[in-house]
């Protein structure tokens, strides 16, 4: 009779222990092995970058070098002539970058090659650095994400401005608006990423929708859109104080900033905009705010470009 049968634990159960101080160990190695590997490329691509200004090498020296590794280093693999240059890319990316290149060493290569082949700017580098190594996100995640966020991006373009029907009301005027601000703002950059209409929030047992809610990747927070179709009123910046609150409470993220809250109001006489920032914001964090978003004159003009052709629009039909 073995002991398990005697205690009634499992043998899984009572090795747990050490199972999980080998994994432990195993993950510490791989990272460690990964690390080693990152600084080589980063290496390798800092002395092909460095030959390549002087004008020491040129293109095809790079190529000679592959077809010399391989012959040397049968067993060596990743030193082909593409990736190569892919160090050499990698290198010249992020010499300069203090603030994102630690990252950048903490991701596998293959994260590394979809990121800085993939990203457009240097904010959404470290956009997706900062998310896949906080997230773990696998190479297959990864990607999806690349593609989601495209496929948003690729969508707004696509828009046709909305047709209003024949019976003209203020929530046609308030979708039409909408539809607009919507693929206006996506169209800006890919700092705005759309993330729903009419966004359910629950506060206590009440329910509230946000006309327009997108992720600014730039600032690293929320931005909660509010129309009004009709003059400005103070109570509305009211109730989007209590909307940026409720976001903060329950559907920001720890690592996040502080959303922001964008008040618009469309009437016959005048359009309005005014932007919400939460009282515990630093100085510096909101003249970065005020740097990154859309100046208010320009939505101003949108929003009244906007009103005048869908109230056309509506007049024609009727």
């Amino acid at each position: 009779m073995n002991a398990s049968s005697v205690t009634g634990i499992s043998d899984g159960d009572r090795f747990n222990e050490v199972l999980a101080l080998i994994n432990s160990a195993r993950h510490q190695a791989m990272q460690t092995v990964n690390t080693q590997l990152i600084e080589l490329y980063w290496q390798v691509g800092a002395h092909i970058s460095r030959k390549i200004e002087r004008a020491e090498w040129g293109d095809s020296v790079v190529g000679q070098l592959a077809e010399h590794l391989a012959l040397t280093q049968p067993g060596l693999r990743g030193f082909t002539r593409s990736n190569l240059f892919r160090m050499r890319q990698f290198y010249e990316i992020y010499r300069g970058e203090e603030k994102v290149a630690p990252l950048a060493r903490q991701l596998s290569w293959s994260h590394n090659v979809i990121i800085f082949g993939q990203s457009k700017r240097p904010e959404e580098r470290e956009f997706y650095l900062k998310m896949a190594v906080q997230e773990k996100w696998s190479k297959r995640e990864l990607e999806r994400q690349f593609k989601a966020a495209l496929e948003i991006f690729r969508d707004a373009y696509m828009v046709e401005f909305l047709d209003l029907p024949g019976v003209h009301a203020e929530t046609d005027l308030h979708q039409g608006l909408l539809g607009r601000l919507k693929a206006f703002l996506t169209e800006l950059g890919r700092d705005f990423c759309f993330v729903g209409s009419q966004y359910p929030l629950q506060v206590g047992s009440r329910d509230f929708a946000l006309d327009l809610l997108f992720f600014h990747r730039g600032l690293n927070c929320l931005v909660a859109i509010e129309l009004k179709v009709g003059r400005f009123e103070p109570e509305y910046l009211g109730k989007l104080d209590f909307y940026l609150e409720a976001l903060d409470r329950t559907v920001r993220k720890p690592h996040e900033n502080p959303a922001i809250g964008v008040l618009l109001c469309a009437s016959k006489e005048d359009e309005v905009v005014e932007y919400a920032l939460n009282r515990s914001l630093s100085p510096a964090l909101i003249a970065e705010y005020q740097t990154c978003l859309p100046d208010k004159q320009l939505l101003q003009a949108k929003l009244h470009e906007f009103y005048a052709l869908d109230t056309a629009h509506a007049e024609n039909t009727d």
